[in-house]
């Protein structure tokens, strides 16, 4: 059985406000199972400046079994950490030892304080952020609409028709095109409103001399291939109208080889241009790239003209698709964790917070979203980036706890053939075999160099345009599992294209599937429908699932339980590759007694002593919806004797004790 641990997170039932200003004093809230202890002192500790400080918690009162406690804590820096500290009494039969809690959990010694509760004073992301369930879309793969047939065939393309397989192997791989456009995605946006997905983001849409145009020739147009400006605006307003923002992808590492600026650098010293990338011959013919990749040249982020005609100002090119006619509703940043970064140099934290100065200049209602494929915490601390595309606080456990690898033969990308598991390019032997304890503990780790915040924002999606499809590998029926999973746990969910139709891909180039149109109606196909919208209608159903705060309950190595939490509703969530048999404490969960089942199949049983009791054949998830946390009320401050003797409230305002003293 699960042992009840004091918690603290960072949401509203803890925090009395999550976009403080420098300055502002926050109240924060822990709650501490009564009988724990007991407890001499409660206290914060801040580390403003790198000098520690430290608040004394008043106890606040106790509701359904847990004793709550406050404190204050001044905003001093714009990323203002903070952690718990329990002193126990060493008198009344307690130990007299010391705790540290974290957003790691609780500890015995002194913590780090990358990983502390963090405050974030740099302006809040818009609030639609954390009620968005986006949907990602390849344009070259979603859908085709007539009007490509009039596209002529570009230079660098290798035909393909709507039904050919996907070719992994070099050149067809940054090559094969099969023509999807802008005018496709418009044509299918009932189909988004009938997923219930309200956040649009698009791969590149700019020229490229690609199939997945990484490599912009032009930031100023979008690809005629894909309709033009004119179809940009028309997507857009058209999702607009149904109630789908949008959002763009930006290359801020790197351009093109094709692209205006680079030509005109290459090979003519003196240009301009020149200063916009690295160039490391006399002769402007040689320079740096992503990872040695030549036609993908690395921009110098040290140019003051690369930044004033890129990011900086109304006329820039992350401005102009944010402004009329286009109005996109933000960017996510390919590379985001590479930008301005070259050995000894590092405008990483310029770049990213010079792109948010141009945002909020521009429109304050826009996202901006960094692609940080491993450990994102250092860059994740709310100066820039709202969230991220990061893959190990979600995505990466998920694989290694719920699949189940095969070892079929696949080419790769350079035609030889492999039958180890792809697993985010890691040459570690293919996927990882987690248990449910590895998955929550690699959860936890993963976030928690992150505020609570920017947390929210981050993508949690099962797989990209960058990975293999989860369901390739999925242990049997564990699909509903990790969608579940996706939808209820902390983050912004995700659902790349193609996911709701059940395909699979052994790799990022093989996930790029052509999707399916007309197969709606196939039973596989209806099924897999049928449950994302279940989950994504939970998701929009039940706010607390966008913000609410997030408690373990139980963990084995078989299923996880957790409740996201709010002061007008729990969710109860449970979530099991195998079969679950859980036993939660009396106190862990109140009111479950009353508990209304809303997704899956599952039992739920209180049993004479309280405890809960939730079984199930796996693999399974489960919700239940419970009552919200009841928070004391903070106990009216006492009037002094000065008071009422001046007539500011009344003798009967004063306590007993008060009333006596004063008489």
């Amino acid at each position: 059985m699960t042992t009840l641990l004091p918690h603290h997170d960072g949401s509203p039932l803890y925090v009395s406000d999550l976009a403080p200003q420098l300055g502002d004093v926050v109240t924060v809230r822990l709650r501490v199972p009564v009988g724990y202890g007991p407890l001499a002192a409660v206290r914060t500790r801040s580390n403003p400046d790198h000098e520690p400080e430290w608040t004394d918690a008043a106890p606040l009162g106790s509701a359904d079994g847990w004793e709550w406690w406050e404190a204050p804590v001044t905003v001093r820096n714009p990323r203002h950490g903070y952690r718990w500290v329990l002193a126990h009494s060493a008198d009344g039969g307690g130990d007299g030892r010391v705790e540290w809690l974290n957003q790691t959990g609780l500890h015995a010694i002194e913590t780090l304080d990358a990983e502390d509760f963090a405050l974030v004073a740099y302006p809040a992301p818009p609030a639609w952020l954390t009620d968005s369930v986006m949907y990602q879309v390849f344009p070259d793969r979603f859908a085709r609409s007539a009007q490509a047939d009039a596209h002529p065939t570009p230079d660098w393309a290798i035909p393909a028709t709507w039904d050919d397989p996907v070719d992994p192997v070099v050149p067809a791989r940054s090559q094969q095109f099969y023509g999807g456009d802008l005018e496709g995605v418009i044509e299918k946006l009932d189909h988004l409103v009938s997923l219930g997905v309200n956040l649009l983001y698009l791969t590149p849409i700019f020229p490229a001399a690609s199939n997945h145009r990484y490599d912009a020739s032009s930031f100023d147009r979008v690809d005629p291939l894909l309709g033009g400006d004119e179809a940009y605006v028309r997507l857009i307003e058209a999702a607009h109208a149904r109630g789908i923002r949008v959002i763009g992808d930006l290359t801020s590492n790197h351009s093109g080889d094709r692209h205006e600026w680079f030509q005109a650098a290459l090979g003519h010293p003196g240009a301009p241009e020149e200063e916009f990338y690295y160039f490391t011959d006399d002769a402007n013919t040689r320079y740096e790239s992503w990872l040695g990749v030549p036609s993908l040249p690395k921009f110098n982020w040290a140019s003051q003209e690369l930044r004033d005609r890129f990011i900086e100002g109304p006329d820039s090119v992350v401005a102009k698709w944010l402004k009329p006619p286009y109005s996109a509703d933000g960017w996510r940043i390919d590379v985001a964790n590479m930008t301005g970064r070259l050995g000894s140099v590092d405008l990483n934290a310029e770049v990213r917070q010079l792109l948010r100065r141009t945002m909020i200049e521009i429109n304050p209602d826009t996202i901006l979203l960094g692609e940080s494929t491993n450990d994102a915490a250092s860059d994740l601390q709310g100066d820039g980036w709202h969230g991220a595309m990061t893959y190990p606080s979600f995505t990466r456990p998920v694989w290694g706890w719920l699949s189940e690898p095969t070892h079929a033969p696949y080419l790769t990308y350079d035609g030889r053939e492999a039958t180890e598991p792809w697993f985010f390019t890691q040459p570690i032997g293919g996927i990882p075999r987690y248990t449910a304890r590895q998955f929550v503990d690699a959860v936890v780790r993963f976030t928690a160099g992150i505020p609570w915040r920017v947390r929210l924002g981050n993508m949690q999606p099962l797989d990209t345009h960058d990975t293999g499809r989860f369901a390739t590998n999925a242990a049997p029926g564990t699909v509903p599992v990790a969608a579940g999973l996706m939808m209820t746990l902390p983050g912004l969910p995700v659902i790349f294209a193609g996911d709701e139709f059940g395909l699979v891909g052994v790799d990022g180039e093989a996930s790029r599937t052509p999707i399916p149109w007309g197969t709606e109606g196939e039973p596989a196909v209806a099924e897999r429908l049928a449950l994302y919208r279940e989950l994504v209608a939970l998701r929009h159903a039940h706010p607390v699932l966008s913000t609410g705060g997030l408690r373990w309950v139980h963990v084995d190595d078989e299923s996880v339980v957790f409740v996201r939490e709010a002061a007008d509703e729990t969710l109860l969530v449970l979530a099991a590759k195998g079969d679950a048999d859980a036993e939660i404490p009396a106190g862990a969960l109140p009111g479950a007694a009353a508990a209304e089942a809303l997704v899956g199949d599952a039992t739920l049983a209180v049993a004479g002593d309280g405890a809960v009791l939730l079984s199930a054949d796996g693999p399974a998830f489960a919700v239940w919806r419970l009552a919200g946390v009841e928070v004391p009320a903070p106990e009216p401050e006492a009037a002094t004797a000065d008071e009422v003797s001046r007539g500011v409230v009344s003798a009967d305002e004063t306590t007993p004790a008060e009333q006596v003293e004063s008489a």
